[in-house]
């Protein structure tokens, strides 16, 4: 029995000579030398990490089961020294021995991610540390010690130090120190601390500078380490490390670099390279290299070589003579440093999982495997050795060997079945290559006899291939079945010549039609095949025929049952099968069934890596073998030899392939091969459909030996028929009827295969177009909805009618419900505040009123005017904007200069934003009338542009009317319409007959209207078609020539004829007058409505040029206000980040403080320090008293003796070197030694000191008294150095670890007090802030000079200059400026004169002009009845007299009642001016006395937070003391008072009772 597969995990030496690596449930050890192969299996599942430590010659390796645990076994006699059960509840991904103790790592995986050190042979967990979310890649001890170690991710590496506390085992103290990587170019990069780096740049003129995090709003352990996106840069990525004999750790990292790192202080150098050598990245590249590395930053290449496969790990062996190389693939090579340089093959793995195993015929000496990739093995079964191998590089599905003959049927996903000639094992070969399909083959199976091979695709066929090597393994048809065949199974019965196939699918297959199928494509007909549907209760995922045939054996997928079921003998319809034995498969997963060559043995694999053998009578299991485990998916198939003594077995994701005897009564063997998982299938339904098919093979040889030569003929006759006839027949067709060359040649099922396939294309095509326009659809509507209808006041454009100026209006969307009622809960705060403050101003007036009655009324009111207009001024000024021009009031809004706390700062820019929505509402008010203007102006232009066409028409000048329209930016409702120009329209037939039939009915109504119409006709014969002749009609009259004219000449005209042809030409004359003065009229009154036009629209421009300023107002006043809200959200932001980074401060140093209480704690081990200190000075006092007692007991002796028994008394027996430091190869040959090593070292001492105690060592001539007495002593003094020297190194050690914790106190003091500093720093700059005012003045041009625009904003150097002094030279260059101005000004009024003259010259020729064409005027004048009335009226004057009088008399009246009313207007106004301005006095007083107050109070709260708390308390606690005393005294001499009273009320009512008197009853 034996195991064989490949390291896909970690590998190592057990032993100079022995690998071991872990494959499935098992660890495999190969002698490298011998090649002897030794397994160990993992009872409780596939095994885990694993680690070796060769000193001890031992094995480490963990489970990977739920809670896993961690066995160390020994090697090789493979027995358990200890488990250890850790913490872990999933697993364990790393394991690793110290080279110094007894001592082992282990790094679990999630949820834990745990570091923990174990000593392994006390079983003891020492200490542990998680790292939650860290994966680690590779973890070493530091070779020299066993206190440092170091982990390594692919983005990180940390150093790990591990600090003893007490001399016992005991580790409380696991210190991380992160290495700084640097970044991928080759840069170091320094590590800032996070808390206190500020940026380089501070301007502090927009407040404290801050760090980064602070910005970030972090407060938490993040702020400490926070660094912002720019910052980050990509650092080299670890991927192996190892240690030197220096405490120096060398990096290989992913992008090729090698790294030095120095295990003190985590400095990292990168070392450059001197060696022409291939490039790759470390660790994974086709080349392994040895590097001589030197003292400095460079290394050199010694040797390399090629293994022609990517490396994976290369590892030293323990004496270092051997190197193990190992490739990602898992091939296994090494290299000896004694020899040359060649490298030995010990493993070759495959390039693929194994995907099929089989045995080869007759199954008792050889096996055969294929992988995925198409790598076939052959293995010996003896020892399970490698024979030999055969790349078929395509991708493979599965295999089968032949049992009549050794050829080998290998299905690949291309359709292809290659056969192999396995005849000779060491040399297999491909002898044949057949192309099924265009499908994957799934399923390649032969009959018992091997006779006939039948193979399942994909796609829902099965092939039928004759099985014999001598026929060229022809196909012999094929069939339909389903779409997914889960299992094939096959049972052949020789005698009847009838083959059984039993298919088990999830998909029913259609019926098919005989007359569709046809044998020239190969289908086998119905007659031939018998098919039985079976129904089953549950969905099977494994069926399989019993040996002969009358039942077959279901593996149910949803229950956990395996079934048999009889198959009935009658040709029935689809039965629903019920099972004959039902029994329990204790199988965990999907599964799938065997059946042995003799068919007694029915074996079950499944998901959960249980192997069991059942017999097939009873279904109940007699064998059940763990052979794989459920994290490695199972088991993937197996196999039984012919003779069924051997078992073939491999798993999906092991790794690993079993070889077994079938001898179930001892502990079988297994084989394991690498192999992929393949899904588990899903079950829609409960029922299962079995599809059999009985092949009856004799009624095809008879049909094919009776019909052969007539399908022959028929064949022939048919190709001949479709060349010949129906070709012609084609030819003869119409055009249209033809079918082309490829329609000709298909079949009406291939057409109609490709038509559905077609409708497919094109459904899924419009399904994809649909779906899409949907998309966008659904994307516009969104669009629409938040950019467009959102908008209460869409963006729209105004242009002007004659200059390219266009304005705009500002956009505006409804506010909120909830900016609504924030906007009205301010306002009503402001109100409240306002109401207040003028309580507090009236009560204050009162003391004011008093103090200036004094003064006299006329200068009291000059004082009031001028205060009132420089506070008007200020006002205006500190305003910050230009809101007032709106005609907006200052309202609630809050001074500038007052706006100090958070909610003040709020509030202001809420009603910012009011004052923003309410200027834009303004505008967009004023923008709407002007488009309202614009509409009407332009309708009006039309109106008159209809008799300007006509005049225009009249006088043919043929000119084009200029006819403004709306823009599109002035209708943008426009753009979402989409006009029937926009987009092309193709018309059909209806449209265009509909079309033609209109165009038929408008002709027949224009000829119906020009039919014969007397009425009409006399019209036009006597006055050319008009009732009346109009003037527009008279550049349309003609005077019609003579008749005589037209016929005769002028020389034979009579006298009538000559005076009628004067009178033609008079009439002539006079209608040419007529016409000219007509068109002169027209001409007159197109350029009057022409002029108005331009006149209108000009007006419109000009207004919408003030319209346009005024948007330009607005955008600045918009703009005024935004920056006074961005002001004053820095300024919140700037608040946030000072309190964020005053949280920082404090959490950061809760938790410095934290740590040094912590380490405050730890400092209770000087305690342990003096006392260890005392008992090692007793130690050394005890053992110069054995000294000093020593001498006095041999002083009785004689002096030769004493001097020989002194020099034994200090003689120590010699021992033989370690073996590690005689180990030349071995970089760390020194290394500090181990508790147990210094035992045995000790004991061996002790063993030596019996050895010179015998007597033979006795000097001559002393007593045997003395010479016992002599040896005690002597192992005492032995015994005494020993204990002296553990509690010297034991003092070392504690006394080391103390020190370094008092240097982490004094760091984390000094942490502490830079964070007080900072602390207070921040504290002062939070003042400054909040004192420290920006506001936005509004100042005039001319008051702010600057040279190039470079602000300046820093004023130490700069003089303070009266303004005066300005202003007076501004005065005299202004006087000189005018006088120049006035010189120029009369050098050119001469020039102006004569241009004046000329201008007057042609003013009066146009008044000449206009005097003409007044006058003509006149003539034509219109006689209105006001004209009428004036001279009917005999005193007109008299009449607009009295009317004149009647509304002078009018408007003086309301010019008194005006006057009167302005002065009381008058009055109340300076009444009210009067009034503000004593509020605005006392306001003023209010404030200042408010800012020195809160500067006192600023002051006095740094004091008492300074100096006062301390002592503040301990008053406060003492006169709490003493009040509690004195209410205890006081409560004391109450109830003593209480007492008092109650014995005198007693005594009080015993002497009342004595003066009452006594009546005693007689």
């Amino acid at each position: 029995l034996w195991v064989q597969g490949f390291p896909k995990q970690n590998i190592d030496f057990i032993n100079n000579n022995t690998i071991c690596y872990p494959c499935g449930n098992y660890i495999i050890f190969i002698n490298v030398e011998t090649g002897k192969r030794t397994f160990l299996s993992c009872k409780q599942g596939k095994v885990g990490a694993m680690k070796t430590y060769s000193p001890f010659q031992v094995v480490a390796f963990s489970d990977r089961r739920l809670k896993p645990s961690i066995y160390i076994f020994n090697f090789p006699e493979l027995t358990r020294k200890v488990k250890l059960k850790g913490h872990a509840q999933l697993d364990y991904t790393l394991l690793e021995f110290s080279h110094c103790g007894t001592y082992l790592a282990s790094y679990s995986a999630v949820p834990e991610y745990e570091l923990t050190l174990w000593n392994w042979e006390g079983n003891v967990i020492l200490c542990s540390r998680s790292q939650p979310g860290v994966e680690v890649s590779q973890m070493t001890f530091n070779p020299m010690t066993w206190t440092q170690m170091c982990l390594s991710s692919a983005s990180a590496l940390t150093v790990w130090n591990i600090e003893r506390y007490y001399v016992h085992d005991y580790f409380p103290l696991v210190k991380l120190l992160p290495v700084i990587l640097p970044e991928e170019d080759g840069t170091s990069t320094y590590e800032t601390d996070g808390m206190f780096s500020y940026p380089e740049f501070k301007d502090n003129i927009y407040g404290a500078t801050l760090i980064i995090s602070s910005i970030a709003g972090l407060v938490g352990v993040e702020a400490e380490t926070f660094k912002p996106k720019d910052d980050m840069h990509p650092l080299l990525h670890p991927t192996v490390h190892c240690w030197n004999a220096a405490n120096e750790i060398y990096v290989g990292c992913e992008e090729g670099q090698i790294l030095l790192v120095n295990g003190e202080n985590q400095f990292v150098t990168i070392l450059t390279r001197h060696a022409d050598v291939p490039q790759g990245k470390t660790l994974l590249r086709w080349y392994c290299t040895f590097f001589f590395l030197s003292k400095e930053t460079s290394y050199t290449v010694k040797r390399h070589f090629d293994v022609q496969e990517p490396v994976g790990n290369v590892i030293f062996s323990p004496n270092y003579q051997l190197l193990l190389i190992v490739t990602i693939k898992g091939s296994i090579y090494t290299y000896n440093f004694d020899k040359e340089s060649t490298i030995e093959t010990i493993l070759d793995a495959s390039a693929g999982n194994i995907q099929a195993i089989d045995f080869i015929t007759p199954g008792n000496k050889y096996c055969m495997s294929i992988t995925m990739l198409g790598e076939f093995y052959i293995w010996l079964l003896e020892d399970g050795s490698h024979v030999s191998k055969l790349h078929l590089r395509t991708e493979v599905n599965d295999m089968a060997c032949c049992p009549s003959s050794h050829s080998v049927a290998v299905g690949t996903n291309a359709g292809y079945i290659q056969f192999l000639d396995v005849t000779n094992t060491k040399f297999p070969q491909v002898v044949h290559k057949v192309l099924l399909t265009h499908s994957a083959i799934q399923h390649v199976c032969y009959d018992q006899n091997g006779q006939y091979l039948i193979t399942g695709t994909s796609d829902g066929y099965i092939f039928f291939l004759n099985a014999k090597p001598s026929q060229s393994f022809k196909v012999l048809g094929f069939t339909e079945v389903s779409n997914n065949i889960i299992q094939i199974s096959i049972v052949s019965n020789p005698e009847l010549q009838l083959l059984e196939v039993m298919v088990d699918s999830f998909f029913y297959p259609n019926l098919i039609d005989p007359d569709i199928c046809s044998d020239e494509r190969g289908r086998i007909k119905d007659n031939i095949i018998k098919r039985k549907l079976y129904e089953i209760n549950h969905p099977l995922t494994s069926a399989i025929f019993s040996f002969v045939g009358d039942e077959f054996y279901g593996f149910c997928g949803h229950v956990p049952y395996i079934c048999s079921y009889h198959i009935p003998q009658k040709d029935d319809k689809p039965v629903v099968l019920d099972p004959k034995i039902k029994m329990q498969s204790k199988h965990f997963g999907t599964g799938k069934l065997y059946l042995s060559a003799h068919g007694k043995w029915l074996a079950s694999i499944a998901k959960d890596g249980i192997l069991s053998i059942r017999h097939v009578e009873n279904l109940e299991t007699f064998a059940q073998i763990q052979s794989h485990s459920y994290q490695g998916q199972g088991i993937q198939s197996m196999a039984f030899s012919f003779d069924g003594h051997f078992i073939l077995v491999n798993g999906r994701e092991d790794g690993s392939l079993l070889f077994t005897f079938s001898h179930f009564c001892v502990a079988p063997s297994f084989i394991f091969m690498l192999l992929k998982y393949i899904p588990c299938l899903h079950f829609g339904s409960h029922s299962c459909f079995l599809s059999v098919l009985f092949i009856t093979f004799q009624a095809m040889k008879k049909e094919i030996k009776e019909f052969g030569g007539k399908k022959k003929e028929l064949k022939q006759a048919i190709k001949v028929l479709i060349k010949t006839e129906l070709m012609k027949e084609n030819d003869l067709a119409s055009e249209i009827a033809q079918l082309t060359l490829q329609e000709f040649s298909l079949d009406v099922e291939e057409m109609k295969k490709l038509h559905d396939e077609n409708e497919k294309e094109i459904e899924k095509i419009r399904k994809d177009a649909e779906m899409e326009n949907l998309a966008k659809k659904f994307l516009w509507n969104i669009l629409k909805e938040e950019c467009w209808d959102s908008m209460n006041i869409k963006g729209q454009g105004l242009k002007a009618f004659h200059i390219p100026l266009e304005v705009k209006n500002f956009p505006m969307k409804n506010r909120t419900p909830e900016e609504l009622e924030e906007l009205n809960s301010v306002l009503q705060m402001k109100n409240f505040q306002a109401i207040d403050l003028k309580l507090q101003k009236e009560i204050v007036d009162v003391h004011l009123t008093e103090s200036m009655t004094s003064k006299p009324l006329e200068e009291e009111e000059e004082e009031e005017e001028e205060v009132v207009k420089s506070e008007d001024n200020l006002s205006f000024n500190l305003l910050g904007s230009l809101f007032l021009n709106f005609g907006i009031q200052m309202g609630m809004l809050t001074s500038q200069l007052e706006l100090y706390t958070r909610d003040e700062k709020i509030n202001q820019i809420i009603l910012l934003k009011d004052i923003i929505y309410r200027i834009k509402t303004i505008f967009n008010n004023e923008f709407y009338a002007a488009f309202q203007q614009k509409k009407l102006e332009i309708k009006r232009v039309k109106e008159k542009n209809v008799r300007i066409r006509e005049i225009i028409r009249d006088l043919q000048l043929g000119e084009e009317v200029w006819e403004p329209n709306i823009e599109d930016c002035e209708k943008p409702a426009i753009v979402l319409k989409v006009e029937d120009s926009e987009h092309s329209i193709h018309y059909t037939t209806w449209h265009y007959t509909k079309k033609d039939l209109n165009a038929l009915i408008s002709s027949n109504f224009w000829l119906f209207s020009q039919r014969d119409d007397d009425r009409r006709r006399g019209l036009m014969d006597m006055m050319h078609g008009v009732l009346e002749i109009k003037k527009e009609d008279i550049l349309k009259m003609e005077i019609p020539l003579p008749e005589f004219a037209k016929s005769k000449i002028d020389a034979i005209w009579t006298e009538e004829e000559r005076k009628q042809f004067k009178e033609y030409e008079k009439k002539v004359k006079e209608l040419n007058d007529e016409k000219e003065k007509y068109k002169k009229a027209l001409e007159a009154e197109l350029k009057k409505i022409q002029g108005s036009i331009q006149e209108a629209t000009q007006t419109f421009d000009d207004n919408l040029k003030k319209l346009f300023e005024r948007k330009v107002e607005a955008d600045m006043v918009v703009y005024q206000e935004e920056l006074q809200i961005i002001n004053l959200i820095f300024s919140l932001l700037l608040d946030e980040e000072l309190n964020t980074r005053e949280l920082g401060l404090n959490n950061s140093l809760e938790r410095k403080q934290a740590e040094k209480v912590i380490i405050t704690e730890v400092f209770r081990a000087r305690e342990e320090v003096d006392s260890f200190r005392e008992s090692y000075d007793n130690l050394v006092a005890e053992d110069k008293v054995v000294d000093r007692g020593f001498k006095k007991e041999l002083a009785e002796l004689c002096s030769q003796h004493v001097e020989i028994l002194y020099r034994l008394f200090r003689r120590r027996p010699r021992l033989p070197r370690h073996k590690a430091h005689v180990e030349s190869n071995s970089p760390f040959s020194i290394r500090l030694e181990s508790d147990r090593l210094k035992k045995d070292h000790f004991s061996k001492i002790m063993e030596a000191m019996d050895e010179l105690d015998k007597p033979e060592h006795m000097p001559e001539g002393l007593e045997p008294s003395a010479w016992k007495y002599f040896c005690a002593a002597r192992r005492t003094k032995l015994e005494n150095e020993h204990k002296v020297k553990q509690k010297a190194a034991g003092l070392l050690e504690i006394q080391g670890f103390l020190q370094r914790r008092i240097e982490e106190d004094e760091k984390i003091q000094m942490d502490i007090d830079k964070i007080f500093q900072e602390i207070y720093t921040l504290q002062r700059d939070k003042t400054n802030h909040q004192t420290d005012l920006t506001i936005q003045i509004i100042l005039k041009q001319g008051q702010v000079e600057t040279e190039n625009f470079h602000f300046m904003l820093e004023f130490t150097d700069c003089v303070l200059v009266s303004r005066n002094i300005i202003e007076e030279l501004n005065n005299i260059i202004r006087v000189q400026g005018q006088r120049k101005i006035a010189s120029m000004l009369e050098n050119k009024k001469y020039h102006k004169g004569i241009i004046q003259i000329d201008w007057e010259h042609k003013k009066m020729v146009m008044e000449m002009e206009d005097l003409n064409k007044k006058a003509w005027d006149i003539q034509k004048l219109f006689f209105s009845k006001a004209h009428q009335r004036y001279l009917k009226e005999q005193d007109y004057d008299l009449m607009i007299g009295n009317q004149t009088s009647l509304m002078e008399q009018t408007i003086a009246v309301l010019d008194k009642k005006h006057k009167r009313d302005m002065e009381t207007y008058a009055q109340l106004f300076k009444k009210l001016k009067r009034t503000v301005s004593q509020k605005d006095t006392a306001n003023y007083i209010l404030s200042c006395n408010l800012h020195e107050e809160l500067v006192c109070i600023t002051e006095r709260k740094y004091i008492c937070h300074k100096i006062a708390p301390k002592l503040t308390w301990e008053i406060i606690a003492k006169q709490r003391y003493e009040a509690v005393l004195q209410q205890q005294k006081l409560i004391d001499i109450s109830k003593e008072q209480y007492e008092q009273i109650s014995i005198l009320q007693a005594e009080v009512e015993r002497l009342r009772m004595k003066t009452f008197p006594a009546l005693i009853q007689m």
